[in-house]
């Protein structure tokens, strides 16, 4: 059911791989309430997904950016407002990538090179994509920049290995840079910490299978799908949550308030 919640409003979402992800999910959602946008992503990770398919479903035109990179970034926010005839509304930050995690390198055995390039990737990327939009002046008033995490900021999931570090780093920036968009510019900036989720990026990490059905058993309501999320996203790039900034917003089926649940009392018991 469509409520037109984001009906004129204009925005970019990085990081749609295929129908898997979240990123994906909410372009559909997008353009189901009514929202215009460009879709980006770095032009590897369009080579392996599916972004066309997905541009032609919503009537999107894609500009690829490496979001490591200032000059790609600064083009993408400048064709954007060019393609979408103006400033932009809403901005979905949905990129994540740990090199050491790919190359079976445990936290203690980090190789830096890796470590560095995955921080890059994961998390300067979020500060280097909102300097570019500030310094263009490229934000409606109002308008709503999100960024997608992981509870692993906050508590030790070994196996999610030097991404925990990555996404502390990601909500530590949406604090700060949120801080300067609201004051300046009336801009929110929050991050969603979603559940497990199986993404093509999620099931890179070891151990994940059993992960996701430990916390689909430890949470009241069940994990949040890529869907429910895109859901929630939807709320946030709206006017319904205007005052809402500089948050870290759970988005896990109340997992991350649970100690233990009878479920898993009972599997030990």
């Amino acid at each position: 059911m469509s409520y037109n919640l984001l009906k004129g409003k204009k925005g970019i979402i990085f990081g749609a791989l295929d129908e898997n992800s979240i990123a994906w999910k909410t372009a559909e959602r997008v353009h189901e309430e009514g929202g215009t946008f460009v879709l980006t992503n770095a032009p590897i990770a369009m080579r392996m997904g599916q972004i066309n398919k997905l541009a032609e479903k919503t009537g999107s035109q894609i500009v690829p950016a490496d979001a490591t990179l200032e000059e790609d970034l600064n083009n993408l926010v400048s064709k954007s407002m060019e393609i979408l005839g103006g400033k932009i509304d809403f901005v979905l930050h949905a990129i994540g990538m740990s090199v050491n995690v790919r190359k079976g390198r445990a936290y203690t055995d980090e190789k830096y090179d890796f470590t560095q390039k995955g921080w890059d990737v994961s998390a300067l990327s979020f500060h280097k994509m909102m300097q570019s939009l500030y310094k263009a002046d490229a934000m409606n008033e109002w308008g709503s920049i999100v960024a997608l995490t992981y509870m692993a900021a906050q508590r030790t999931f070994p196996d999610y290995n030097d991404m925990a570090d990555n996404k502390a780093y990601l909500e530590s920036v949406a604090r700060s840079f949120g801080y300067f968009f609201g004051k300046e510019k009336k801009v929110r900036v929050n991050t969603i910490s979603q559940s497990p989720t199986a993404t093509t990026a999620g099931q890179g990490i070891k151990g994940f299978d059993g992960f996701i059905g430990y916390a689909e058993k430890m949470s009241p309501l069940g994990n949040a799908t890529a869907l429910d999320c895109a859901d929630y996203t939807l709320t946030l790039f709206s006017d319904l949550t205007r005052k809402v900034t500089m948050q870290n917003l759970f988005h896990d089926g109340g997992f991350s308030n649970t100690g233990v649940s009878q479920e898993v009392i009972d599997k030990f018991s």
